[in-house]
């Protein structure tokens, strides 16, 4: 048992990690797309598994049969090489989202494919030499899944960099730390063979994945934050007689085109998983200012004076003032800034001819750029107090002609080009 008793230790962790998870996932009745946790969680038992048998079999290859010993080595590399492929899936997962495109999957599946037919295939060659505390394994299949293992760490550090400016607070801090335990461990294991520690990477990162990301406490509490921000937003638009299917509509469409700007490549600093969910929690409040304009103006049936409609645009200035008075001691800088944004802005445009500041192009926030195509769209698509709703097609003229005027030319044509799911919101809501 004294070679592989980091390896025990870590998979009780592990396992005890796995089972709380579990635990509370049922119990909150929590249900996720894409459950790339729980492949991790999974992979990460694997990999210590296989490394505790062959922290076993590689100190006593006089009582383990050579071809029991090469089997275990072989899963135990390939085990590192798709532990290390799925942590890098697992942080693409938090920043951009799982993959859609076949490219991309192919692309980053390849190298896993390639580095373990070279494992195996140099199976036979496989060393085992004696260290001062334990024997170890060496040779090309160990070379190369150090190789590819580096490479995955490395593409897991780089998408950590270019996401963290858009990540959650919480979330960047726990996903460094646990990134950078995890690389100081691996390049220790490199630099040691004898070691025999790489236990420890799936441990560091399942513990700090759960902790701060993955706990379906966190998920059902995000979703009850959800509901009281839709809540909220609804009884403010009810004060036009509205019946909150504005608010639904918007926030819909924002979702469906901020996933396919990231789809599409584009914005690719800014467009993390982390920036979509907190832009969707933040549209419902886009109108929230309307609620310290008066009754007579905001539920007038016919058209505004230019006083009243004076009066009606300093909705976007109080609708910032509101958020940062009510959202701004709750501890989510990243979430009240895209609300404020949202809320004050939403009616600039590209031309620089919006209010309240009359900002032009790139200077407006791309969440406020978002927001306007989908909250001009809703505005003359739905019925009104004061007018019935446009023909569809005429609603998308009205977003083409604006294009480069009114709107953001790239936010518009991505917007056009979702005709067909547009429609269909509009239909169901």
């Amino acid at each position: 048992m004294q070679y592989f008793k980091l390896q025990i230790g870590c998979m009780l962790i592990v396992l005890y990690v796995a089972f709380i998870y579990i635990r509370e996932k049922y119990e909150y009745k929590v249900k996720q797309k894409e459950p790339v946790f729980e492949l991790l969680l999974i992979t990460g038992i694997l990999s210590i598994v296989f490394d505790g048998a062959t922290a076993y079999t590689v100190n006593y290859l006089d009582k383990v049969p050579g071809l029991v010993n090469a089997v275990l080595h072989a899963c135990f590399l390939c085990g590192l090489d798709t532990l290390s492929f799925v942590i890098f899936l697992y942080m693409y997962d938090i920043t951009r989202g799982v993959p859609k495109s076949r490219k991309i999957k192919t692309l980053i599946i390849l190298p896993l494919a390639i580095c373990i037919a070279v494992v195996i295939l140099f199976m036979p060659q496989l060393e085992y030499r004696s260290g001062r505390i334990t024997n170890y394994s060496m040779g090309i299949s160990a070379y190369t899944c150090f190789i590819m293992v580096a490479v995955y760490m490395l593409g897991t550090v780089i998408l950590l960099v270019k996401g963290w400016r858009n990540m959650g607070h919480h979330k960047l801090i726990t996903l460094t730390t646990c990134i950078a335990a995890a690389n100081v461990v691996t390049i220790y294991q490199m630099i040691y063979p004898e070691s025999l520690i790489s236990c420890l990477v799936p441990t560091f990162v399942i513990i700090g994945s759960y902790l701060n990301v993955e706990n379906p406490l966190f998920t059902k509490l995000q979703a009850h934050n959800r509901e009281m921000v839709m809540g909220f937003a609804t009884l403010v638009e009810n004060r036009d007689g509205s019946t909150g299917g504005h608010i639904r509509r918007t926030t819909t469409y924002v979702k469906l085109l901020a996933e396919e700007l990231q789809k599409r490549g584009m914005y690719k600093e800014q467009l993390t998983q982390d920036y979509i969910e907190n832009l969707t929690i933040a549209a419902p409040m886009h109108d929230v200012g309307k609620i310290a304009i008066p009754d007579a103006i905001l539920q007038k049936p016919g058209r505004l004076t230019d006083e009243e409609f004076a009066i009606m645009r300093t909705h976007t200035e109080k609708g910032g003032e509101i958020i940062k008075e009510t959202f701004g001691h709750i501890g989510d800088g990243e979430y009240e800034k895209m609300a404020y944004e949202v809320a004050r802005y939403h009616h600039e445009k590209w031309n620089g001819k919006g209010y309240p500041q009359g900002m032009a192009g790139e200077d407006i926030p791309l969440c406020a750029r978002i927001m306007s195509v989908a909250d001009v769209f809703d505005a003359v698509s739905a019925k009104r107090c004061y007018r019935d709703a446009m023909p569809l097609e005429q609603c998308f003229e009205i977003i083409e002609k604006g294009s480069g005027q009114d709107f953001d030319p790239d936010i518009a044509e991505v917007f056009l080009d979702m005709r067909e799911r547009i429609g269909q919101v509009v239909g169901a809501i």
